[in-house]
């Protein structure tokens, strides 16, 4: 389980996860195309990787969310980071408020 990036490796530990925003869309419905800072930084994300659970702050932490999963992240949390090129978040799971479907 992991992102193999060249010569590494990401593993969330416990209860994190690793995301990839799906790109925004560059148009409105009605055709409006929209410019790059307009655009909100998309909620709806890639699971990339999963941690294995475990204890965290003394409480059992079971891992529902899988590798491949489309889901709704909250809108201001996580950690950026750069693996070559590409940009992921890491996130706890509880900060995934829903999985997409269909």
């Amino acid at each position: 389980m992991g992102l193999q990036v060249t010569d590494m490796t990401v593993k969330p530990l416990l209860d994190r996860v690793l995301i990839k925003a799906e790109e925004a869309e560059e148009t409105t419905k009605s055709g409006i195309v929209l410019a790059a800072k307009s655009q909100e930084k998309p909620q709806i994300a890639r699971v990339v990787a999963v941690g294995p659970g475990g204890e965290v702050d003394g409480k059992e932490v079971k891992m529902y969310l899988k590798e491949g999963d489309r889901v709704i992240s909250a809108k201001y949390t996580g950690t950026e980071v750069k693996i070559d090129g590409e940009e992921y978040t890491i996130v706890k799971q509880s900060d995934i408020l829903a999985v997409v479907e269909g």
